[in-house]
């Protein structure tokens, strides 16, 4: 059957729903496309947003990330948590910035 949808998705994307020693995703195909165009238009938007806090507060870029990550945690129906540290990372490439996630306990 051919694929009508022709979204090539990141393989950091991708990785979200692999298991470690598995060939198979967890979700199907049509349930990461969403997902990930879900995202990545959530990033898009962050963009100006970021971008303001950053300037009007006058924080470091890392703190306008990490506050960005702690808001997408706050609401798990949006994003889950893989999800949203791949919504920060592909966040801080838009912008430019240097992200290294912290380690989750």
């Amino acid at each position: 059957m051919y694929d009508h949808n022709q979204l090539e998705i990141p393989g950091s994307f991708m990785a979200l729903y692999m298991t470690p020693g598995r060939l198979k995703p967890t979700a199907t195909r049509s349930v990461i496309s969403a997902r990930y165009e879900f995202c990545e238009d959530l990033a898009s938007h962050l963009y100006e947003y970021a971008r303001a806090r950053h300037f009007d507060l006058g924080i470091a870029e890392r703190d306008v990330l990490e506050r960005v990550h702690q808001g997408l945690r706050v609401d798990p129906a949006s994003v889950n948590d893989v999800e949203a540290a791949w919504v920060v990372q592909r966040l801080a490439e838009l912008e430019g910035w240097e992200w290294t996630p912290l380690p989750t306990a």
